[in-house]
């Protein structure tokens, strides 16, 4: 009988094999953490530890984004912290810097080197959930034995990207199980609500980031991205999500140059978007005042023949 190869056997056959990483994106991943990275599958090693100087560097420089970020962990956490899995935050270069675990779990996921201030990028721990989301910028599930250490073959892990609000990466969001009985379509179930978490502190982060700007929900055909866009009190766009710079073909990261929210998002037969921010204004104004129109200009900062002129324009003066 022909002896059962190991993990190690099959990941090196496949990072050997000419056509597999083409076929597969973990057997991608396993050839760079062999050939880019020179690991070796059988090395027991524990993950890397950042010093705690460099660790508190990279958690204020993301401060305001954990904050933010935080409620939405524990959220997460809730709906699975009683099935055996942890959440773990990463910045981009895959070190955790928060996490949630339950005191029954924590040693497992402690033994696996899941724990604050771990290195879990592609470079030092071959294919995992954190790694390989980051390098590749994209959701991903490693499922046990889809792990490039062989240590690592006993948990499961589903990630999604998180981009700021410059479009650009910011960190990784990690589900990982400490259960041996998890089945892959248990993962895609939980894949979905980290798809939603993701979305939901991007979006957060960027409301945090445009405060005092209109924010805007645009349609897309990604249901797993925020397509947020920010508008000044001059009608101008001066914020998008990364969704949302796709969509509208914006520059992809970077501060962007203002531009009218007209232009974006198309303009309509009828008022312009000046024009109708300008309408909304007035009526506003006039129902504050019951319909005064004197006490409705003096809230606007105008004229009560100037706001008389206005309304006519703008077709209230029957109002």
């Amino acid at each position: 009988m022909t002896p059962k190869a190991s993990h190690a056997d099959i990941v090196m056959e496949a990072t050997q094999s000419t056509s597999a990483a083409a076929k597969s994106r973990v057997a991608a991943s396993w050839h760079r953490s062999v050939i880019k990275h020179g690991l070796d599958p059988d090395e027991h090693r524990a993950p890397d530890r950042t010093e705690q100087k460099s660790l508190q560097f990279r958690m204020e420089t993301l401060e305001k984004f954990m904050t933010v970020a935080s409620p939405r962990l524990d959220a997460l956490f809730s709906l699975v912290g009683q099935s055996g899995c942890a959440v773990f935050l990463t910045d981009t270069d895959g070190i955790i810097l928060d996490q949630r675990l339950s005191d029954a779990d924590a040693m497992a996921f402690e033994g696996w080197g899941l724990t604050t201030g771990a290195d879990w990028s592609e470079e030092k721990e071959g294919t995992n959930g954190i790694g390989t989301c980051l390098t590749e910028q994209r959701h991903v599930i490693i499922h046990q034995d889809e792990h490039f250490y062989t240590r690592n073959t006993g948990m499961s892990c589903i990630d999604a990207p998180i981009y700021g609000s410059n479009g650009q990466l910011v960190a990784a969001l990690d589900l990982s199980s400490a259960r041996a009985d998890q089945t892959e379509a248990f993962n895609r179930l939980i894949a979905a609500q980290v798809a939603q978490t993701a979305r939901a502190i991007e979006a957060a982060n960027f409301r945090a980031a445009f405060s005092s700007a209109r924010i805007i929900v645009a349609e897309s055909d990604n249901a797993e991205a925020s397509t947020l866009l920010a508008i000044d009190e001059s009608d101008l766009v001066i914020g998008a999500t990364r969704e949302a710079r796709r969509v509208f073909g914006l520059q992809r990261t970077g501060d962007l140059v203002a531009r009218p929210a007209t232009d974006i998002l198309g303009r309509e037969d009828g008022p312009t978007g000046f024009e109708k921010a300008e309408k909304a204004a007035v009526i506003r104004a006039l129902a504050r005042a019951g319909n005064n129109v004197s006490q409705a200009a003096r809230q606007l900062g105008i004229g009560r023949a100037t706001l008389y002129r206005r309304m006519k324009r703008l077709g209230l003066e029957d109002s």
